[in-house]
């Protein structure tokens, strides 16, 4: 296994607390480590932990765009979110038919206290 950087364990802590049926941004993570969405992209990318542990597919785009992921991983990132009650319209945004409030996570906290 390559070793992980320092940066991106806080962003898999971070995403790891992201529960079953929500989602949250790239930009919402970014923002709590006082760093760009590109950078927890990268991060994401090369998340060598089963989803079960870090669940790198729920997190979308500040446009609730799926993205982050390209052909068939984009598909396979929608079906795992549609299994836990996220829906997206065929373009690959949120479905209009859920509550943002609802959906989107926020409530992140400093990932020093949280073991993966």
């Amino acid at each position: 296994m390559t070793s992980i950087t320092n940066f991106s364990e806080k962003v898999y802590k971070l995403c790891s607390q992201i529960p079953k049926g929500k989602v949250s941004t790239y930009k919402l993570l970014a923002d709590f480590l006082h760093t760009s969405p590109r950078a927890v992209g990268q991060s994401l990318k090369k998340n060598p932990f089963p989803s079960s542990l870090v669940p790198c597919h729920r997190v979308i785009q500040s446009n609730y765009f799926l993205g982050g992921f390209f052909g068939k991983e984009i598909e396979l990132k929608k079906v795992k979110l549609e299994q836990e009650g996220i829906y997206f319209d065929n373009k690959g945004y949120l479905s209009k038919n859920l509550s943002k409030k609802e959906i989107i996570f926020r409530n992140f906290f400093d990932p020093k206290e949280f073991a993966i």
